[in-house]
């Protein structure tokens, strides 16, 4: 996908990453700070079914919402990571070998090995203007 879309599109573009990516389960968010990684995230979210209201887990690392009562979708933040080692200690190498879950990740570099050999979606969001970003997935 590399499209430019304007925000009131959002859900159209959470639901095509979904239909069209259906055999990823990890989304690493690749963007400048306030490109709005967070709110297509919260985008993703609705369209899975959640019904909380996501929220980036800037000092909690991760947050959780309940999908079904056996699914869950992992929201995590890893820009105040300093090392690898606080990722593992949180406990992201644990949630990234789950099964049947979805894992949205801000900030991916910051960890970027962990992701190696793992069903990820590369997703590159640039800033167009106030109005509109450019997606481009990998």
């Amino acid at each position: 996908m590399n499209r430019v879309f304007e925000l009131h599109e959002l859900d159209d573009v959470a639901m095509s990453l979904l239909k069209n990516f259906q055999d990823k389960r990890i989304f690493a968010f690749h963007a400048p700070m306030g490109s709005g990684k967070t709110t297509l995230i919260a985008a993703l979210c609705k369209q899975l079914g959640v019904t909380d209201h996501p929220s980036s887990p800037t000092f909690s690392i991760i947050n959780e919402y309940a999908l079904t009562q056996s699914h869950s979708v992992y929201h995590m933040d890893w820009y105040r990571l300093k090392h690898t080692e606080d990722a593992i200690e949180a406990g992201v190498q644990d949630i990234l070998e789950m099964q049947d879950v979805y894992i949205f990740i801000e900030w991916p570099e910051m960890a970027a090995e962990l992701l190696q050999g793992l069903p990820v979606l590369h997703i590159q969001l640039e800033l167009v203007d106030e109005l509109k970003r450019r997606i481009v997935t990998e």
